[in-house]
């Protein structure tokens, strides 16, 4: 599905992707020292190396490179800001990996595993000022603000991960709090780019961003989701995100009206406190008391407002696109 939606900007992917990888191998710096038996410029040529391996599915410049065409016109400054915003999402994800150790990222190994944590938060801090130098290229003070809002609301987004540790309650508004600011803001951010580089009319913009949100909030809802199955190919396993202390919508809803004992056992969870296997047993509860079932139909919830909104664009093509693209955000297998 994803091949089709990309049909109608298959060619400007292409220059997108070469603007990334461009961006990202040119121009390192010649720096002094040596990290792990590497001279620190090797050093980072082979994580940025490492990095542009994999572009993942593209799901984002994608999105911007959509809400573009809405507006008329895909210009090297929307295939520069789609760059930047991808090298934003990807700063973000190599310090992830930083807090919550992990040792896979799209398939491969993280910088973190590959090298160390020390390597891993110079080279995300590299990449983020290299974000921040394609943004620039847009020309467009709009965008670089923008920007500087969406690395300040995914630093708050996951410090608001942290505090959430903290609650006792297990009420749904802080978790779609924690959303909106660590996913949907990328995805609310790409389509106002996107269609305010591209030339939509404000009401569009509006309309777009305000579609990209509710994308971005199935996105992670369905991620969630993913947590509560193991066979699916998602690279982590069943209850990962309850190992890190994270309790998501289906846990959410299966522990709100439960008895004291997987109140009490979800309270552990979130303290660090839980046992492997008593991690297993709420996940285990989740599934029978219908939370995976409450956070899909939540999803699909979502899926259909965001479609709705794609009735007022003007281009059919890319209405129909974007369709297809919330769709397979919600269907997605990984």
């Amino acid at each position: 599905m994803l091949d089709k939606i990309q049909t109608t900007i298959h060619a400007e992917l292409e220059r997108y992707v070469a603007i990334f990888r461009a961006a990202l191998l040119s121009d390192v710096p010649t720096l002094s020292g040596e990290h792990n038996g590497l001279q620190q410029s090797e050093l980072l040529v082979a994580a940025l190396s490492h990095l542009t391996r994999r572009l993942g599915k593209m799901m984002r410049p994608t999105l911007v490179l959509l809400c573009a065409r809405e507006g008329g016109h895909i210009t090297d400054e929307v295939l520069h800001a789609a760059a930047g915003l991808e090298m934003l999402h990807t700063a973000s994800l190599i310090h992830d990996d930083v807090v919550d150790e992990s040792a896979m990222r799209r398939g491969q190994r993280s910088v973190n595993a590959l090298f160390d944590n020390k390597a891993a938060v110079l080279v995300g801090d590299y990449v983020t000022s290299k974000a921040l130098t394609e943004m620039s290229l847009s020309h467009s003070l709009d965008v670089v603000s923008r920007m500087a809002w969406l690395g300040q609301t995914l630093a708050d987004g996951e410090l608001e991960q942290l505090s959430a540790t903290q609650l006792t309650t297990f009420d749904e508004a802080p978790y779609y709090k924690i959303i909106a600011k660590k996913t949907a803001s990328l995805f609310s951010t790409c389509a106002y780019v996107g269609a305010l580089l591209g030339g939509a009319s404000s009401d569009t913009v509006a309309t777009l961003e305000q579609y990209g949100h509710l994308v971005g909030l199935c996105f992670q809802m369905r991620d969630d989701i993913f947590d509560f199955d193991e066979s699916l190919n998602v690279g982590k396993p069943k209850g990962n995100d309850m190992q890190e202390g994270k309790l998501t919508l289906p846990v959410l809803y299966a522990v709100a009206n439960s008895d004291d004992y997987h109140r009490r056992l979800a309270l552990k969870v979130r303290a660090h406190e839980a046992s492997r296997l008593e991690i297993q047993e709420l996940v285990d509860f989740t599934l029978h008391h219908g939370g995976v079932e409450y956070a899909t139909g939540e999803m699909h919830r979502l899926r259909d407002e965001a479609a709705r909104l794609l009735s007022t664009l003007h281009d059919t093509a890319v209405a129909e696109a974007l369709r297809m693209y919330i769709d397979f955000v919600v269907e997605r297998e990984k």
